[in-house]
């Protein structure tokens, strides 16, 4: 995409953004839909031709409301991720690995750049853009930053804004990284990787993406199999609980196949989320949209609440309803129980 000068006053002199299409682009373009990933997430969001399932196969596939029959669907990784765009781990000018030089990238220079591949790809406006969590944000993002260019816009799980709190829960997962013995100031490519903070940012972020109810109910205060966590001579011996056992999965299966400073970079991406930035208002900001809007929360998610959304929802200009999923499981709920909105979505934005 050639060279981006960022927002906070960083430069890229060379960017490459990855990207996966389904479907046939029509003679004008306009049957585009771009689905944007959350915070780990990858281009993948749907199988296609190919056996790997999707992350979000329930949103798009054939016949499914982003139906790849008629729609060409795209996905696009964030700038400063790890599967292809440019990220911490990708080459510099000097034959290094970006690592600590990397600039901070806000959503907003995201943006910028996807608007690039866009014109790059033939298509002037979209049709639609949405996504969840970090991807609503940036699917938000699009439609006030080029309002010309998005016809339809899906807000899913995500406010106008992230909150001192989800700003502390995100600086928590940083520091959990930086912290690491091996993270060498993020310069650590070639020798070991920081897994352990890694993985322990996983855990704090995990706790955030599923409810208090779901937790208890799933796993209790029972012991993770033969393991007793009541008995041990010393700290260090005890065994685990199950819900300690969960958490480690989740941070061990993150350390596997994510970047550590990719991980910093799109969470603190993600805390520069805030479409009023240097625009007024929340109202004032949001004016200069001409989308029509799909806005929807998880009612038991606790890191976007809900009052988030219909925060979002009551300053759009026009009448926006938020369409709210019925999941005990939190915020993860908008990833695996998203067909529960098929109808709405292929009546008011996919249609």
């Amino acid at each position: 995409m050639g060279s981006l000068e960022l927002e906070a006053g960083g430069f890229l002199p060379d960017v490459t953004l990855a990207y996966e299409t389904w479907g046939t682009l029509n003679e004008d373009g306009s049957n585009a839909i771009l689905v944007q990933h959350a915070l780990t997430g990858d281009t993948h969001v749907t199988r296609g031709g190919g056996t790997e399932e999707g992350w979000w196969e329930q949103l798009a596939g054939p016949g499914a409301p982003a139906d790849t029959d008629r729609f060409f669907v795209i996905s696009i990784n964030i700038l400063g991720g790890c599967y292809g765009s440019t990220g911490p781990s990708s080459t510099a000018p000097d034959g290094k690995p970006w690592g600590s030089r990397f600039p901070l990238v806000t959503l907003r220079d995201s943006t910028v750049a996807e608007a690039r591949l866009a014109d790059r790809l033939g298509i002037s406006s979209w049709h639609s853009v949405v996504g969840g969590s970090m991807g609503g944000a940036r699917a938000l993002e699009w439609a006030v930053t080029f309002p010309e260019r998005v016809r339809r816009c899906g807000v899913i799980s995500v406010g106008a804004r992230s909150t001192a709190e989800q700003i502390a829960f995100a600086q928590a997962q940083t520091l959990a990284i930086r912290q690491d013995l091996h993270f060498n100031g993020g310069d650590y490519y070639g020798g070991p990787e920081p897994a352990d903070g890694l993985a322990l940012a996983r855990r704090i972020a995990h706790i955030t993406y599923r409810s208090a109810y779901e937790l208890d109910f799933r796993f209790g205060r029972n012991a993770q199999a033969a393991e007793e966590p009541l008995q041990a001579e010393a700290l260090g011996g005890r065994g685990r609980y199950q819900v300690e056992s969960y958490l480690d999965h989740q941070g061990n299966k993150l350390v596997r196949r994510f970047d550590a400073n990719s991980y910093i970079a799109l969470t603190e991406a993600l805390m520069s989320h805030d479409v009023t930035r240097g625009r007024g208002t929340l109202k004032e900001a949001l004016a200069r949209t001409t989308a029509d809007f799909f806005v929807a929360a998880v009612e038991s998610d606790r890191l976007y609440f809900p009052a988030q959304s219909l925060e979002l929802a009551e300053s759009l200009p026009g009448n926006v309803d938020v369409h709210m999923i019925d999941s005990p499981i939190g915020h993860d709920g908008f990833l695996t129980e998203i067909g529960q909105l098929n109808a709405q979505l292929r009546a008011h934005l996919l249609s």
